[in-house]
């Protein structure tokens, strides 16, 4: 989010026409970026009480109340959002909340009414996050804006050949590639389990990248990640991600439960000319089925994800085809031409 906020603050100066964009400073109007991370209780305070435009990154902020809030708070903070009937659903899930992370209840209560009903506009990036924020605040002005790509400056080719040969990566093997805040939405031990059995069929490998967001996830996975084709690496500062991300033939990127968000990463890597395997969702309708590949949630995730990554390692060709009608919908609806003006349209409405 971070990445994303400079990157966005050097598209709106560069569109500004004539405006100023300040950092911190008192304004005609205030632009918040909230995500779902007890690291913006000081943005979310400082946006209730001087009200501006909102970006949600994340649609819901269940968790940030949960890591942000005492008992009695988090209680009026639910009950404000769901009405006094909720008071005991409300205990219930503060006392079983350290299951918040992977329990798909505590997605189902997003808690936006405040901020929502506090703005003067709210932005988001994908028609889920609208349609959380349209049921919690029904006046709320919504502008919802894909979400910013800004092309990095590439490196040469010769060095994306030296970062496959540094992970040990073959010329004709299809690397596929993981990449993030590895937490548990992020549905790891399916895209294990489903690689295991695709690498039966067809020469591959998978590259995990990041760091995970439990040292218990990190355990429960220990077994899966030493298994054969699977290369694990930490973080990495921004350029090393390019260059691990041109080097990879395909991304996957499941999420659930979804927060309503669009993902970073997804952006990224088809801005790139990657085909990008994704769950299914209202968060990436707006993505055409011909520039990605959308999996089920449920019983149906694992084996048809097993299915595709057969089928992108056999067929490299069709792979490069959904990554470069990938790369052309990116180019044409979050350049960092188009999405300034947009933002632009939403702050002096």
């Amino acid at each position: 989010m971070a990445d994303y906020s400079a990157a966005l603050l050097s598209a709106l100066r560069a569109a500004a026409a004539g405006h100023e964009v300040e950092v911190d400073a008192s304004a005609d109007v205030n632009l918040y970026h909230l995500g779902n991370n007890q690291l913006h209780r000081e943005i979310y305070q400082r946006a209730l009480e001087t009200p501006g435009v909102v970006v949600l990154h994340d649609a819901v902020l269940h968790h940030f109340f949960l890591g942000t809030l005492g008992e009695s708070e988090y209680i009026s903070e639910f009950t404000y959002n769901y009405g006094a009937w909720s008071e005991d659903l409300a205990r219930d899930l503060w006392r079983r909340r350290s299951r918040s992370a992977a329990d798909a209840q505590y997605f189902r209560y997003p808690m936006l009414k405040r901020i929502a009903e506090r703005s003067r506009s709210v932005i988001v990036h994908n028609p889920a996050a609208a349609r959380m924020v349209r049921e919690h605040a029904p006046d709320a002005v919504i502008h919802e804006i894909p979400h910013l790509f800004q092309p990095p400056e590439l490196p040469p080719p010769y060095e994306v050949i030296r970062k496959r040969q540094q992970l040990g990566v073959p010329a004709q093997t299809f690397l596929l590639g993981v990449f993030g805040h590895l937490r548990e939405s992020k549905r790891l031990p399916t895209i294990l389990r489903a690689f295991q059995y695709a690498r039966e069929s067809a020469p591959m490998a998978l590259l995990v990248a990041g760091e995970f967001a439990s040292s218990d996830l990190a355990r429960s996975l220990e077994p899966l990640l030493q298994s054969d084709g699977i290369l694990r690496v930490g973080y990495a500062e921004e350029r090393q991600f390019w260059l691990r991300a041109l080097a990879v033939d395909a991304c996957v990127n499941l999420r659930y439960p979804t927060a309503g968000e669009t993902s970073g990463i997804t952006i990224r890597l088809m801005g790139l000319g990657k085909p990008v395997l994704m769950s299914v969702g209202c968060e990436v309708a707006r993505f055409p089925g011909s520039a990605c590949i959308k999996i089920d949630s449920g019983t149906a995730e694992e084996p048809m994800l097993a299915e595709y990554m057969v089928w992108l390692a056999r067929f490299p060709d069709d792979a490069r085809a959904i990554g470069a009608r990938a790369a052309e919908h990116i180019r044409e609806f979050h350049s960092p031409v188009r999405v300034p003006k947009l933002y632009w349209d939403a702050l002096l409405a």
